[in-house]
């Protein structure tokens, strides 16, 4: 690549929230900021995790550099160790939690052995990595440990904010560093890649003390058993409910793998404080009153497993929820998760707890500014150009709104979506190539082998069932040796049906047959043709139909 240039190719997190991944590639060398993942959506049956497609690093595997990670959120470091599965072990830069959770990670997936961790220090000196030189900045969010960072490059000076709030109040005094984005926007910013989740909100983001102020309202006043539950990253939620917790004179009870593990880590690490006695395990929630305990809970996203579901439906081991409790949902509903979510809180409210929520309590602040802070962002770095990035295409819209009312030449604010090759150079900034730049699902063991045809035969089984049509033909004459077996599952069907199925299965056998047709394969598609149509006369209905033909 020619001097002078550096090249921006994000390859998730535009046009959608989640999955964050941008590669910034300059002189031969790649940086890869981030390696999010995503939830997936009622449209992908059976899906576990949703991925970035790799396949453009992967086949530039030993250009990589390094991956910097700006925090610990799963759709920034979700994908980490199956992008690392594929492109080898290069670098990994992460603040001391980040860092913390990511060990975790790796050491799960089998990959911490031969990964090369680094710790980013937002007030240590500048990192020189192949042809970027990195400057990390403190940045206020709902997790602790976030950076933006600022990419020295061949192209120019490039700032890629993470996710942020401007939180004057947080809770470890973390504020975000806006003396040092100041400082940056003086030494001259060519291309500002900003988050945009909250860009069309108006205003400011409420403080995460807000969050601590109605714990402190609520949970004194209860007589009945607490549950809360959270993001189980949102380790400054978890701190504020303990101490009220401690406050009260409550044990404290975790539940959910995740956020015990969190929990754990960021005890370890000194970012979270819990007197000792402070905590019980699940099976001794028995020995106390109800208003001695209170609950920490993952499932705040109404997750099939998790705890807080697992709970609503009375189906949890250890933990259950009964007239006069009080649950505390503290997150907001991602979206394409509201249904979930509300069908976990109804439930809950028919075992006759009370539940709160950001629609009904100040129980949550979102983590990331809104359009006031992203304006003073904009203010404090003065950047030449914008890139909005983190968000649906709406949200990237409101956020070029911005940056042309704050200033930025309308020809200089790029809205790219994923796979776009945006090209920064003294000539300015502009969208040059496209890549490919799809999603990988993980699925079970399996990574990236889901098809869409397998999704497609998912959602056909999922709406109209399944018919097995069973043929059993003589090896010695080819002769049938008794009427063809109807088999149906999710087919919802009466027995008259199936009684004309078999009829028309043993019809259309016998005629193919008669008239010589003998091979496997045929026999196959003429029972599926003919019993299909019939099923789709009586009850207009296409359910997969499996001709299955065996010899003996």
């Amino acid at each position: 690549m020619a001097d002078g240039i550096c090249r921006i190719i994000p390859l998730g997190g535009l046009g959608e929230v989640g999955k964050n991944m941008t590669a910034l590639e300059a002189d031969g060398s790649i940086l890869v900021v981030d390696a999010g993942l995503a939830f997936p959506r009622d449209e992908h049956l059976g899906v576990d995790l949703v991925l970035p497609d790799f396949s453009y690093l992967r086949d530039r595997r030993e250009q990589i550099r390094a991956v910097v990670l700006t925090h610990g959120h799963e759709d920034h470091v979700g994908a980490l160790p199956y992008l690392l599965r594929e492109v080898g072990a290069p670098e990994v830069w992460a603040t001391r939690l980040t860092l913390g959770l990511v060990k975790s990670k790796l050491d799960e997936h089998g990959l911490l052995r031969n990964a090369e961790l680094r710790e980013a220090d937002p007030q240590g000196e500048p990192v020189q990595l192949g042809p970027f030189r990195l400057e990390f900045v403190r940045m206020a969010h709902s997790i602790p440990d976030c950076v933006a960072i600022s990419i020295e490059t061949p192209g120019g000076r490039i700032v890629i904010t993470g996710d942020y709030k401007v939180d004057h109040t947080p809770i470890d005094g973390q504020k975000t560093d806006v003396g040092r984005l100041a400082e940056l926007g003086n030494r001259g910013v060519d291309l500002l890649l900003g988050d945009s989740t909250n860009a069309e909100r108006p205003g400011v983001t409420p403080s995460e003390r807000v969050v601590g102020e109605a714990f402190r309202q609520i949970i004194p006043q209860r007589r009945g058993r607490i549950l809360i539950s959270s993001f189980a990253s949102n380790v400054h939620r978890m701190q504020q409910a303990i101490d009220v917790a401690v406050l009260v004179r409550r044990k404290v009870c975790v539940v959910g793998r995740s956020m015990r593990k969190n929990l754990n880590i960021a005890r370890n690490l000194g970012y979270i404080d819990v007197p000792e006695g402070t905590l019980i395990k699940p099976v001794e929630l028995d020995d106390y009153r109800p208003d001695q305990v209170l609950v920490l809970s993952t499932g705040s996203q109404g997750e099939p497993l998790s705890a807080l579901t697992r709970i609503a439906y009375n189906d949890h081991p250890a933990v259950s929820v009964e007239r006069g409790d009080t649950v505390i949902i503290s997150a907001k509903p991602i979206p394409g998760n509201e249904l979930r979510v509300h069908d976990a809180i109804n439930r809950l409210a028919k075992s006759g707890a009370e539940v709160l929520h950001q629609e009904n309590a100040a129980v949550h602040v979102s983590g990331h500014g809104n359009a006031e802070e992203l304006r003073t962002i904009l203010s404090l770095l003065r950047p030449r150009a914008v890139m909005p990035v983190h968000g649906e295409f709406r949200m990237l819209a409101a956020h070029a709104q911005l940056a042309r009312e704050a200033g930025v030449p309308a020809d200089s604010i790029v809205l790219a979506e994923n796979g776009s090759v945006v090209e920064l150079s003294a000539r300015g900034v502009r969208i040059v190539d496209q890549v490919e730049a799809g999603v990988t699902f993980v699925d079970g063991l399996g990574v990236g082998d889901v098809q869409d045809v397998a999704l497609r035969d998912r959602r056909h089984l999922s709406e109209d069932g399944v018919l097995i049509i069973v043929a059993t033909l003589a090896g010695s004459n080819g002769a049938a040796t008794a009427a063809p077996e109807v088999i149906a599952r999710g087919f919802g069907e009466g027995t008259e049906v199936l009684d004309e199925l078999r009829g028309e299965a043993d019809r259309v056998l016998r005629e193919c047959l008669a008239g010589g047709v003998s091979e496997i394969k045929l026999l196959q598609e003429h029972l599926h043709d003919g019993v299909g149509q019939l099923v789709y006369d009586r009850t207009r209905r296409r359910p997969m139909i499996l001709p299955v033909v065996v010899e003996v």
